[in-house]
């Protein structure tokens, strides 16, 4: 069975290939910025740098102190609470069309997501999920998930292609969702069996490019540094690995192409589901508009023809396909082996592509050992027979 997640949340696990479920709390800072919507955004990045934003203990302190009232087994008590709280227009980044909220409430922090799934926003769809937060020290929390429509007085209604409009009582928020249309990798970033498959804004602020090599069955997640990179690299004493500071993401720096490929993920991010873990459920829906995303999945899993969509959910869309090939490291010294990989003389130039996917019995074993070995340890015990 292919590594699957639910198609209504972001993921969550225990370990690296659990099967996903919701998002998490550290959201506060980015939802004040998503509400500021595209207007904001555009004046953030054309204005002068300025001194950082500073938050204090002391809002915290005084937001936890609070009294609130929320029936938090009522789903949409909980969404009438949030949706009434939004401004009159939001910009929604995340390629997935997740747009994050959290708030504390009785001494406890909660998370969740409004979303405008590709596949039934259209049809006047609304998918609401939240939760307790969730800790490394705890089991996982209870998620609450609704899909609301026009039955439940969410009127969600297409105003322009992403552009939609969600009316609640009598209160209407635009969500403004992220146009990346126009964003494509420069020519000589992709190889010559490489297809483009879309553009990714991931929760974490950093965009990439979801490419798929067709000779070898293989995706990769491409860091875009055509925008603004926020993020900063420090380099690993192993070769080409470089780990970001702020999201724990790992690159191997490709000096024959010029281009920053991930390959590994903090398992300890994964496992508590904030916004750095990875950005496998923030696929370019919005730009998926054919079968060929379909196709290339089929490529990889062909067990599932005849079962998945065009973005390749499956289960009345409950699930979806999981396109994880990077590692979800402990330690950053894992990260050496795709060095190693690449280095080894025994790859064909080729295949190196294949140094750069770990598969899911890797995963669980927590022993990072790239396709490309996995083939070439495959060939020598055949040669042995």
């Amino acid at each position: 069975m292919p590594c699957a997640r639910p198609r209504f949340a972001a993921s969550r696990r225990d370990r690296p290939t659990a099967t996903p479920s919701t998002p998490r709390l550290l959201r506060l800072a980015l939802v004040l910025l998503l509400a500021a919507g595209p207007a904001g955004a555009a004046r953030a990045e054309m204005a002068a740098p300025a001194p950082p934003r500073i938050h204090t203990n002391q809002s915290y302190v005084e937001e936890l102190s609070r009294p609130t009232r929320l029936p938090v087994d009522d789903s949409l008590a909980v969404f009438a609470a949030v949706f009434g709280q939004l401004p009159d227009r939001v910009t929604v980044y995340p390629t997935e069309n997740y747009y994050y909220f959290t708030f504390l409430h009785d001494g406890a922090p909660w998370n969740g997501n409004i979303r405008l799934d590709a596949s039934d926003r259209d049809r006047g769809k609304l998918h609401f999920a939240y939760s307790e937060d969730l800790a490394d020290w705890r089991d996982e929390t209870d998620v609450a998930h609704a899909v609301l429509d026009q039955s439940h007085g969410v009127i969600v209604e297409k105003v322009e292609r992403l552009l939609y409009r969600v009316t609640f009582g009598d209160k209407s928020v635009l969500f403004a969702l992220n146009d990346l249309s126009g964003v494509k990798p420069p020519a000589d970033l992709l190889g010559p069996d490489e297809k483009f498959v879309g553009p990714i804004f991931d929760e974490s602020g950093l965009r990439f490019f979801l490419v798929f090599n067709s000779r070898l069955k293989l995706f990769h997640y491409l860091l875009d540094e055509t925008a603004r990179v926020p993020e900063q690299f420090v380099p690993m004493k192993s070769g080409r690995i470089v780990v970001g500071k702020r999201t724990g993401y790992g690159f191997y720096v490709d000096g024959q192409r010029a281009r920053k490929i991930l390959v590994g993920v903090a398992f300890a991010n994964s496992r508590v589901n904030n916004y750095f873990d990875g950005p496998f459920d923030q696929l370019p829906d919005n730009f998926i508009e054919d079968d060929s995303f379909r196709d290339m999945i089929l490529a990889v899993a062909p067990e599932l023809k005849g079962k998945i969509d065009r973005y390749g959910g499956w289960g009345d869309g409950a699930q979806r396909y999981m396109i994880a090939p990077y590692y979800y490291y402990q330690h950053t010294g894992e990260l050496a082996a795709f060095d190693r990989c690449v280095a080894d003389k025994r790859v064909p130039e080729a295949n190196r592509p294949a140094c750069f996917v770990i598969d899911e019995e890797s995963q669980q074993s927590f022993s990072p050992v790239p396709r490309a070995i996995k083939e070439l340890r495959g060939k020598t015990a055949r040669g042995k027979r």
